[in-house]
């Protein structure tokens, strides 16, 4: 997918990943709901999954903004890292002393990480979307 010759992202893959996004986040809040845990640790379970998103969606647009040339800090960039990485071994500890089925584990982990995968994926799509020629807000949307 050239972006410099207008082409943006194909229909079936912008469909694509907002349906895996919603499928990852929609099978992690239903097991969220179902789970049998205390409230505390399906907040923790919820705010990982708040974090991690965050972290991925931030990652992808400093590193995109960096191979476009735009202006990024080193410090920026390094802690939208330490968050994704920290987000991750926070999940992965989370589950390791889980008092949780390891059926149960696998779930939760898979569906996490198939949300941030997701997310990256509809956040690069809307970005490439948003420079298209003729779009409402085209260029200048891109750039945020």
């Amino acid at each position: 997918m050239d972006m410099h010759k207008g082409q943006g992202p194909s229909t079936p893959f912008v469909g694509a990943s907002w349906l895996a996004l919603l499928a990852g986040v929609m099978t992690y809040l239903i097991g969220l709901w179902n789970a049998d845990m205390q409230l505390n640790e399906k907040g923790y379970y919820f705010t990982l999954l708040l974090y991690g998103l965050f972290a991925a969606v931030s990652l992808q647009k400093t590193v995109r903004d960096r191979i476009e040339g735009g202006r990024v800090t080193s410090l920026y960039y390094g802690l939208c890292g330490v968050a994704l990485i920290s987000a991750v071994l926070l999940m992965t500890i989370g589950l390791w002393n889980a008092t949780l089925a390891r059926s149960e584990k696998g779930f939760y982990a898979m569906s996490f990480v198939l949300s941030l995968f997701a997310a990256v994926a509809v956040q690069k799509n809307v970005r490439d979307i948003a420079a298209l020629p003729g779009v409402p807000g085209g260029s200048q949307a891109a750039e945020v």
